[in-house]
């Protein structure tokens, strides 16, 4: 069996009892480390954290493994019991349904053990959550990348009189250009986007497309550290949020 469980926003504790049950029987456990993060990837001590309130020795599953050696849990999965812990709700991320997919393709059974998620917790904003529309993400922008199809989506979004929910990049042990180029793989430290530097990148895009999609007064709401003791949210203008 393959549980996906749902850890939650917050800390090691918001796992729900019947994820905790699943993951306290399993053979094997891997948490997933990319698409988002609890407080293990920001404090020194927060792996172990999840380890000891879990009783569970705990394999980290960065993009490297879950993308391209999802084989090697599958087949764990195929002869034990398996868990694959993911923060907020095991289908916030697309690369989760693939692992579904592939599992049932095998003949391995899946069970899911849903938590909260951003995509709902957000309603504490007071935005109402029927009104959003379409997600995007925002990722961070280099020299040479500076992708902008998020801006049709929140342009739709304002004709259609809906939210739009940003989503803020992260990265966690990616493989900087250089070291690509040169053969070998060398990790840049970790990064999380920022209120600001989203905000900035998105009225940047809005010089460019001049397609007015939102401007530099449109209202805003910064979320940040949702579901945790120390979260924050914040209103007013673009600029004012800057």
């Amino acid at each position: 069996m393959l549980y996906i469980v749902g850890l939650g926003l917050g800390d090691e504790r918001d796992i729900t009892l019947r994820g905790l049950d699943a993951v306290r029987s399993c053979h094997k456990v891997y948490v997933e480390a990319y698409t988002s993060l609890l407080c293990f990837g920001i404090s020194s001590d927060g792996l172990s954290r999840l380890e000891k309130l879990y009783g569970k020795e705990i394999t980290v599953a960065d993009r490297e493994m879950v993308e391209e050696r999802a084989d090697v849990m599958l087949s764990e999965a195929s002869e034990s019991d398996v868990a694959f812990l993911v923060v907020g709700d095991p289908f916030g991320a697309t690369t989760h349904t693939d692992l579904v997919v592939r599992a049932r393709k095998l003949g391995i059974k899946v069970k899911v053990i849903h938590n909260a998620s951003v995509m709902n917790a957000v309603g504490v904003c007071g935005l109402q959550l029927y009104r959003y529309g379409e997600t995007v993400s925002i990722p961070f922008f280099t020299e040479t990348w500076r992708p902008d199809s998020f801006y049709q989506k929140i342009q739709r979004n304002q004709q259609l009189g809906l939210h739009t929910l940003c989503l803020l990049d992260i990265r966690v042990k990616e493989p900087s250009l250089e070291s690509l180029c040169r053969g070998r793989k060398c990790y840049e430290p970790p990064k999380y986007m920022t209120i600001h530097t989203a905000i900035n990148q998105l009225l940047e895009v809005e010089e460019m497309r001049r397609e007015s999609a939102y401007s530099e007064e449109s209202k805003c709401i910064g979320v940040a550290r949702l579901g945790n003791e120390d979260q924050m949210i914040v209103a007013g203008s673009m600029k004012n949020l800057l």
